[in-house]
């Protein structure tokens, strides 16, 4: 092949920094955008917050004191500028006139700023414990365990068994493999003083923890209610009828334990106390908080959507910095005061297309959704991403970008703004009902159901197609699933 050069001319679209900036800023959640608004302040010194703004509200509300609260201030303000005149001269007369040369002022005197760091340090006690890591279930035990009287030989056992708790507290492995592993650092050892171990562990906080089954986790925890009328048979049920239950067979189980259904479902209670999971209590997942970018409320008959400007610290140009371009002495000093100027305009300019934008979005979800904040989750219209786009005039990808992980408070609660898009079932009549709504159904309907008779997915199916709703008993076991709501065998229950 002959190589040669040659001239094309053409047209494309090449995304600026400046869109680009905008566009991750766009699909950032509340907490990440307030961290990156934090790492922009930090490198460009044109930024800061905007201190005036954040003082704002309390300034208005005390400008808007009544005439009786303002007398009632003044009254007050006489009397605590009498008590600090009263202070000041008892303070003044308790300091000797002169002091000697090798005294300290404290000894004298404890200021304020004594105070001061002192409830600095309380906060800064608070501050740790606040953020101190999650405490998990190995950390738990251990500590209990230093606080507990052992032999070395004993010590060294717990510690083996300590270190195969999973986060549920039961064992990973058998004690027969404790038992292989510690053989050869302990001669003699028998499964017998492993037992014993466990059964001093498995007394510890939370109770029931270094279980090896089920069985024997409720086992241990029902040591508890040894003076409860029903401890006897409860002990006897948890011993050999574990499986009937789990099947709810409460038939099979009344005819095997000899318990009529009075005493059966108090047993069935007792055992419902029991933690299956004693592990769960020692929680090692961080909490994740949510903070709402907008707020719904009904002003007047008329439901406003509005952006919560107290999400986001404000900022602002720094005027003094931005009028060093003209005085700096050097020319690489007024280019990097024009770059960083130029940085941060189109920083909040990113910010207030964003903020235009989430409230565009929010504004046209309320009004195609207004049936859901008037009647609930069973009035939830269909509605795609194609949807709001079109109606607000930008692309699904910018919609999909402005939905994830913004939050919208509601008198009914916190909602992800992804929560209002849902895909539509045919109705009998020809229209459409969202799957939110029949979901809704699904779990009223449960929650009306017979206790002894709970309703079946193809019942329930049925009883949708009653009322209009074409809807498979796939799709029914589908949305059941995702609610978290067991199938019929397992919601029946004794009355």
């Amino acid at each position: 092949m002959k190589q040669s050069l040659q001239l094309k001319l053409g047209q494309q679209l090449t995304m600026t920094p400046q869109l680009q900036q905008a566009i991750r800023l766009l699909q950032l959640s509340t907490l990440d955008l307030k961290q990156e608004i934090h790492e922009f302040l930090e490198s460009n010194p044109l930024l800061e917050l905007d201190d005036d703004e954040a003082t704002s509200a309390d300034t208005t509300s005390i400008e808007a004191k009544t005439d009786r609260e303002t007398n009632k201030d003044s009254t007050t303000n006489d009397h605590e500028s009498g008590e600090e005149a009263r202070l000041e001269s008892e303070w003044t007369e308790s300091i000797p006139e002169e002091l000697s040369i090798d005294s300290n002022w404290d000894d004298t005197y404890q200021s304020s700023a004594a105070v001061s760091d002192s409830n600095s340090f309380d906060n800064d006690m608070d501050f740790e414990s606040r953020n101190a890591p999650a405490e998990s279930i190995q950390d738990h035990l251990i500590w209990q365990l230093n606080l507990t009287h052992m032999s070395d030989r004993d010590l060294e056992i717990a510690y083996a068994i300590v270190d195969c708790v999973q986060p549920d507290g039961y064992l990973s492995t058998t004690l027969e493999d404790i038992l292989e592993s510690l053989s050869v650092d302990l001669e003699e050892l028998e499964l017998d003083e492993i037992h014993a171990v466990q059964h001093r562990l498995q007394r510890f906080d939370p109770i029931g923890v270094c279980s090896t089954d089920l069985r024997d986790c409720l086992l241990v925890q029902l040591e508890a209610f040894q003076d409860h009328p029903l401890y006897k048979s409860t002990q006897n049920l948890i011993s050999h009828y574990l499986p009937l239950l789990g099947s709810r067979d409460f038939v099979q189980l009344s005819r095997k334990t000899k318990l009529k259904d009075e005493a059966l479902k108090e047993v069935i209670h007792l055992i419902q106390q029991l933690n299956p999971r004693p592990g769960s209590v020692i929680d090692e997942d961080d909490t994740d908080y949510v903070i709402p970018d907008v707020s719904v409320k009904k002003r007047n008959g008329t439901w406003q959507v509005e952006l919560n400007n107290d999400a986001l610290p404000p900022i602002k140009i720094n005027e003094t910095y931005s009028a060093m371009a003209s005085t700096a002495s050097t020319a690489e000093d007024v280019t990097y005061i024009k770059n960083s100027l130029q940085e941060a305009k189109w920083f909040m300019k990113s910010l207030q297309s964003r903020n235009e934008t989430l409230l565009k979005v929010a504004s046209c979800i309320v009004s195609r959704q207004i049936d859901f904040f008037e009647l609930g989750e069973e009035a939830m219209k269909p509605m795609v991403l194609h949807d709001v786009a079109e109606e607000v005039g930008m692309h699904e990808s910018t919609i999909s970008r402005v939905t994830t992980q913004k939050y919208m408070h509601t008198p009914k609660g916190i909602f992800e703004l992804k929560f209002f898009f849902s895909s539509h079932v045919n109705t009998a009549s020809g229209g459409e009902c969202s799957s939110t709504a029949i979901r809704a159904m699904i779990k009223k309907l449960v929650a009306d159901e017979p206790a002894k008779k709970p309703l079946s997915d193809n019942k329930l199916a049925t009883i949708l197609a009653d009322q209009g709703i074409q809807v498979a008993r796939r799709t029914v076991a589908k949305y059941r699933e995702a609610m978290n709501i067991p199938p019929s065998n397992e919601r029946k229950r004794l009355i």
